[in-house]
């Protein structure tokens, strides 16, 4: 089968989206109706998150039902709640007996300054989004989470690029398969080759460099935190919560590779990672699905930027 080289590639999930074009926000979901061991890892000091003490590898429950990125700032965590509701409307969640209680990790990004601030994805979008679920068609740039994600606030929202959702999957002739859905809204600059391709611009409408801002502004800078690039990975390879963990960590690296700075207390960086568990590899799966993982992340945020623009 040809692949689609991006998270679809991953047998058993689907992915939806909504949005405001207008308003420029939204959701993207990711949804996996048979379940996935799912572990997170967050880099950024500025986090908007929904249910990842859950994944904690210490704490209980093993598997989720689907995760959400979305737009709004806190505002946006409401998304998920119709994403449960969606959910177990299907019968699919964690039985507890009475019913089944969805897990739906979450996690947001602040897009209020690029669009209308007061026009947020709620329960009706994140609803809208798993009906827009598909195996077969993804998306990229200014659609779901990434259609108000910006890069590049060095100077404030009349001098950053446009940014948006990418996707990428690598895949090895054994069938191992790592991939990466990532809405890039840094505040650092996004780099391809050395060079930067998305980011804060000057008066001219030139890119400069935020790391070397921040360095000179030293004395004067002051942000809050009003950014933040937040994605999910996803493996046909078993792993464990923790091991789900270790490989969200790992995938960090690629957005280190091509956003600078990242990870700053302006970013709540936050990467997801699922698990199918479709196939089993003998010895290190970690490293193997890590460094694929990292691989994918630096593909997929390029391509969200480029698709964006």
């Amino acid at each position: 089968m040809e692949l689609k080289r991006n998270i679809l590639d991953i047998k058993g999930l689907k992915v939806g989206q909504a949005e405001n074009a207008e308003a420029k926000t939204g959701v993207t979901v990711v949804l996996a109706e048979n379940s996935a061991v799912c572990g997170v890892d967050v880099r950024g000091a500025a986090p908007g998150t929904r249910e990842t003490d859950l994944l904690d590898p210490v704490n209980a429950m093993e598997k989720v039902q689907a995760v959400v990125l979305s737009g709004g700032s806190a505002f946006g965590l409401e998304a998920a709640s119709g994403v449960m509701d969606w959910l177990e409307e299907k019968g699919l969640g964690f039985d507890v007996g009475v019913t089944k209680v969805p897990i739906v990790p979450s996690a947001v990004l602040f897009d209020l300054g690029y669009g209308d601030a007061f026009t947020r994805p709620d329960k009706a979008m994140g609803r809208q989004a798993c009906e827009n679920a598909s195996d077969s068609v993804l998306l990229e740039g200014n659609h779901g989470a990434g259609c108000g994600a910006t890069v590049g606030k060095l100077r404030g929202m009349d001098f950053c690029t446009n940014s948006g959702i990418g996707s990428w999957c690598e895949a090895t002739e054994n069938g191992i398969k790592v991939a990466a859905l990532i809405a890039v809204n840094a505040f650092g600059d996004v780099y391809e080759d050395g060079k930067i391709i998305a980011g804060t611009k000057d008066d001219d409408s030139n890119f400069i460099s935020t790391e070397e801002g921040v360095i000179q502004m030293a004395s004067s800078l002051s942000f809050s935190g009003k950014n933040t690039t937040i994605g999910i990975i996803a493996t046909n390879v078993k792993l464990t919560k923790a091991q789900a963990k270790k490989v969200a960590g790992m995938a960090h690296d690629g957005l280190a590779r091509c956003i600078r700075p990242i990870h700053t207390t302006m970013d709540g960086d936050t990467l997801f990672c699922l698990s199918t568990e479709e196939m089993e590899l003998p010895t290190a799966p970690v490293d193997v699905v890590g460094i694929l993982a990292a691989k994918a992340t630096e593909m997929a945020v390029l391509r969200a930027v480029k698709a964006a623009n």
